[in-house]
């Protein structure tokens, strides 16, 4: 598997005649290189593949990073890069401009005086635009289990108790059904506060005849589920009701019009048109969805500035919402694989309104 994916690095490299790329970003080591260590930075030219790490993860990373030569860098890790990369008689170094402080930057330069620094963007980013088997498989399964997740926490989801209390008690649930954790920041945002898109849990405890909007997910193998789902305490009106099925109509007409060839723009209308045709376009000021794996939000969008293609492997999110300030919010939100007809949709909790 590692393999492949330096073959398919290293082709990007020829493609765009870089001699070498220094990576520093930790989910695009960890993708390259298997190693999950939190330090670390992974040199890759044509003919070779170095990890350097420090003390504390030395051994973890000569056992994760089977397809790498390992080293230890020393206390200044820039310094112990700059040796290796002249070691190795590289000329031009490609590095990833956009994940790197322009202290680190002035740092690199310096110690690379002499070798040409040449700053990129996001060529690991789109090579994980792409899943494998084993990265499909793994976010099934994290999205199994935030399915299972929601199912168990419906019946705590009633007046008094806080949006802490239940975003706490999805963690610990996901945490019981195998996952390494879920991803930092649930929200759970109840009444008013659900028209606030990313509305994380608060103290605010849940009302009589109100909205509580619900996202989440789980991590397995270092890959994350995203999931939304909304549901109604009490009773609600015919005005609450026209809001969620009209969110509704624009996730399931958004997920079976995906599909290869589509760009961003084209994905994210899908959804939006439907919203803005039944008078609530102003109310959905965010893109329909975004890319999903070792990062909760990848390269690929789906939204009105996106230029975006979507191909067989990809793996996003379709989460339309509408947010009326300071009232009341509904959010969607599915895991979506696109495949060569079509999608497979891998999460699978119900979508109809739930009353409480």
């Amino acid at each position: 598997m590692m393999n492949a994916r330096l073959s398919r690095l290293r082709s990007v490299l020829k493609e765009k005649k870089l001699e070498a790329i220094l990576i520093s970003h930790g989910p695009n080591r960890r993708y390259i290189s298997g190693f999950t260590g939190s330090s670390g930075y992974a040199v890759v030219t044509g003919e070779h593949a170095l990890l350097l790490t420090d003390f504390r993860y030395l051994s973890q990373a000569k056992e994760q990073a089977a397809t790498f030569d390992v080293e230890r860098h020393g206390v200044q890790p820039l310094a112990s890069i700059a040796e290796h990369i002249r070691k190795l008689g590289v000329r031009e170094l490609a590095f990833e401009a956009n994940r790197l402080t322009l202290a680190q930057a002035k740092m690199l330069l310096e110690q690379l005086s002499g070798i040409a620094c040449l700053p990129t963007e996001e060529i690991l980013e789109k090579l994980r635009n792409v899943k494998d088997e084993a990265e499909i498989a793994s976010l099934r399964e994290a999205a199994r289990i935030a399915d299972e997740a929601f199912f168990h926490i419906l019946p705590l989801i009633r007046p008094g108790t806080t949006e802490r209390r239940i975003a706490a008690e999805l963690e610990y649930r996901i945490r019981l059904l195998g996952a390494e954790c879920g991803w930092p920041g649930f929200i759970v945002a109840s009444g008013y506060r659900s028209a606030l898109p990313h509305g994380v849990a608060s103290t605010k405890e849940i009302g009589n005849d109100e909205f509580v909007t619900l996202d989440f997910g789980a991590i397995v193998n270092g890959y994350m589920s995203d999931v939304t789902r909304t549901v109604f305490v009490g009773k609600p009106d015919g005005r609450q009701r026209e809001i969620y099925a009209t969110v509704l109509a624009a996730n399931e007409k958004a997920i079976r019009g995906l599909r290869p060839g589509l760009d961003g723009k084209q994905g994210d209308a899908l959804g939006r048109d439907v919203i803005a045709e039944r008078g609530y376009g102003e109310y959905f000021g965010h893109g329909l969805g975004h890319g999903i794996g070792l990062e909760i939000h990848e390269q690929l969008r789906l939204s009105q500035l996106s230029d975006s293609i979507l191909e067989p492997g990809n793996v996003l999110t379709v989460e339309p919402g509408i947010y009326i300030p300071n009232v009341e919010g509904v959010r969607i939100e599915d895991d979506v694989l696109i495949k060569p007809n079509g999608v497979d949709v891998l999460t699978s909790s119900p979508k109809a309104l739930i009353a409480l």
